[in-house]
This record gives C-alpha cells, sequence and structure tokens, in this order.
C-alpha cells in the first residue's frame, strides 16, 4: 500500500520514522512519500519537502506567514492527489495538517491522525473538526482517550513513541567522550532551548546569563543543525566557557544532573530521562497576550499536564529571568529544595506512561484497518 505522511516539526519527523517502521513490519511492501525531515528519509520515506520550511512558531508568525502556508499547502495538496496514496497520515502539526485532513476527507482519500494535535489545550471544539474528517485517531497521551469521549469520538491509545525513540536510542560513544572532556571535575547541567529559530532567539540568551551563577558547574547546549551555527555563534560569543553538542540530546541528558529546557517534547524526554529540569519559555507580547485568552490547561509543560500537578517548575514569560532562573535550577541541583521531589514523581510519570512499543502499536494497527 502508498502511504503518505506529513510532519512539520522535528519531533514528528523522529515519530514518524518510528511509525514507518511500524507499517512496515506489518505490510512489507509499503511504500511511503512525505513531508518531513532526515529521520523519516532514513526510515524509506521519499521526503518532498523538509519540515524546516514549516516552522512557524506563535500566532503572530503565522499571521505574517499566512501566504507562505497557503502556498505550501496548495503545493502538498497537489503531490497528495499526483501519489494518490491509500492513506494519509498526519502528525501533529495541528495548523497545517488539520487544513489537510479537511481537504482530503472532501476527496475521499482516507485520513489517520497520528499525534493529536493538542486541542485540549486551547479551542477544544476543534476536537469536533477532527471527529468529522479523521478516519482514525491514535493518541499518545494518558489523558486525551478520555478528552475525546467528552466529544464522543472514540480514538486509539497507543502508548508514547517517546519511550520508543529512548528503547531505541545508542549511546553515541564519540559525544559522551567530548562531554566527560568538557565537564572535567564539574557535573554538568543541559542548556535545551528548542529546535525553532524564535524559540532560540527567546530562551538562549537567559539561560546563558544564568550559567554565570554557577561556576561549580560545567553548562552545555544542546544545538539542532535545522538551525545555521551562526545563529548559536551570536548568541553564544561571549560564553566561552559553555560547550554544545548537536543533535545529541539524550546522550547529554544522560550526562547531566539537570536541565534548562524549552516547553515542548524536551521536557517529557528529560523527565523520561530522570533529569531534574526547569521549564522555560517566552514569546513575544503579542502571541502570550492571545495564548493567554485561549489556554484552556493549568499547565505549559507535558511533565505537568500528565501528572495534573506542578512537578517541575514553568518560567513563563516575565518569570524567566535571571533571578529566578537562578533559584529555580539551584533548588533542583543535588542538595536543592526540589530535586528529591521531582525525582520521585518522575517515576510515577514513567509508570503512568507504560512500556515501549507505540510505534509497532500505531503501526499494525494501521494496517489491519486498511486491510
Amino acid at each position: 500500500m502508498k502511504y503518505y505522511l506529513i510532519a512539520g516539526e522535528r519531533s514528528g519527523d523522529l515519530h514518524g520514522a518510528n511509525l514507518i517502521g511500524g507499517i512496515q513490519a506489518n505490510d512489507p511492501a509499503a511504500r511511503f512519500r512525505a513531508w518531513g525531515g532526515e529521520q523519516m528519509a532514513g526510515a524509506g520515506a521519499d521526503v518532498v519537502r523538509h519540515y524546516r520550511d514549516l516552522a512557524f512558531m506563535g500566532f503572530w508568525e503565522v499571521l505574517k506567514n499566512l501566504g507562505t502556508i497557503r502556498r505550501y499547502l496548495h503545493e502538498c495538496q497537489a503531490d497528495v492527489a499526483a501519489y494518490a496514496p491509500d492513506v494519509l497520515i498526519l502528525i501533529d502539526y495541528a495548523g497545517f495538517n488539520l487544513r489537510m485532513a479537511k481537504w482530503a476527507k472532501k476527496r475521499g482519500i482516507r485520513v489517520f491522525y497520528y499525534i493529536s494535535p493538542k486541542v485540549w489545550a486551547w479551542n477544544q471544539r476543534r476536537a469536533l473538526a477532527i471527529k468529522a474528517n479523521v478516519d482514525r485517531l491514535f493518541v499518545i497521551l494518558p489523558f486525551e482517550k478520555p478528552f475525546f469521549a467528552k466529544f464522543n469520538y472514540a480514538v486509539d491509545y497507543v502508548g508514547n513513541p517517546l519511550l520508543d525513540a529512548l528503547a531505541q536510542h545508542l549511546p553515541d560513544e564519540r559525544v559522551r567522550f567530548r562531554l566527560a572532556q568538557f565537564r572535567g571535575a564539574k557535573p554538568l547541567v543541559a542548556l535545551l532551548p528548542g529546535s525553532r529559530r524564535q524559540e532560540i532567539l527567546a530562551m538562549l540568551p537567559v539561560m546563558l546569563q544564568t550559567t554565570r551563577h554557577f561556576p561549580d558547574y560545567r553548562f552545555v547546549v544542546g544545538t539542532v543543525d535545522n538551525l545555521p551555527t551562526d545563529l548559536y555563534n551570536n548568541i553564544m560569543a561571549d560564553y566561552p566557557d559553555v560547550g554544545r553538542v548537536a543533535n545529541a540530546a539524550y546522550d547529554l541528558l544522560a550526562m547531566s544532573t539537570a536541565a534548562l529546557v524549552t516547553s515542548g517534547t524536551a521536557t517529557l524526554e528529560t523527565a523520561l530521562l530522570q533529569v531534574p529540569q526547569v521549564v522555560c519559555y517566552r514569546t513575544s507580547a503579542v502571541n502570550y497576550a492571545i495564548a493567554k485568552r485561549l489556554i484552556a490547561v493549568p499547565y505549559l509543560s507535558l511533565v505537568n499536564l500528565i501528572m495534573d500537578q506542578p512537578l517541575v517548575t514553568e518560567l513563563i514569560q516575565n518569570t524567566l529571568n535571571v533571578n529566578q532562573l537562578t533559584e529555580e535550577l539551584r533548588a533542583i541541583l543535588p542538595g536543592g529544595s526540589r530535586r528529591e521531589a521531582v525525582l520521585t514523581g518522575y517515576n510515577e510519570l514513567q509508570r503512568r506512561m507504560g512500556e515501549p512499543g507505540a510505534s509497532a502499536r500505531a503501526g499494525a494497527a494501521m494496517v489491519a484497518a486498511l486491510q
């Protein structure tokens, strides 16, 4: 069978690649075409547009780029129509993919959605649009199944693919050797400022300023290669003692005693790797004003949403400043007032998340539904 996958972010590319493996195990003759990245290409998909072209973050940035987004939508629709897949598989990335779902449904193309848009976070009635336009929804967070049940929509909970990614990760000994050399006798603290340009510009400067208050620790920035090196060079120019590793967040976290993490998938990855963290988020004043009116959940990070309590500290907008970030980091370092409580909470989080195998379960269910 022919599958067309669309992922608009780095994490979606990773999960799409693992899903391809799950599909191939049940449909060895499967063919894949995709909008994604290197991971999906490596798994065997013909990637026709890279996710970096789709990385618009926040309400204001989306509004400014509506013309570009419409052009990409038309391009994608034309390519899907020409490929004529047996199913269109959408991976997160709500703004773009929900439009693709509506378009595909009208044309009789079967639509599966893997990793639900965060409709529970804001404008919850979008769940009705998903119900109307998506044939099967495969969710990855424990609270999503009862959420969609409120809309009389039965969805498939397959577990979380992050558990697959972590279970399959093989340590990069070269990276770990470099980190060990840089660390010396001092413990490491990871700085994970995100994978989008706007996130780096908003979060990395304040993270770096905070490092000056911890001379007994070494700090390393986890960078991504879908962003230009000069972006990091310019921001880190005054911090020669701060290291960096590219595309090696798991290895960096495995060797770190704590982390400062931009809100997103990385917060859950950090928790599953048992690293105490402070969650950071800052956006433009316009984006924040809009978000405050729309957000329907009490927490920003996936960790706190799954636990339904403020297990990890979230510093958002004006509270993300050097003084508060310094205070919160000190609280989760060894001997800090909150470190043991966070680690204990992570154990319960792991229990709620369940076992690996989400990609295999989702792939098997998709092939079975098509057959």
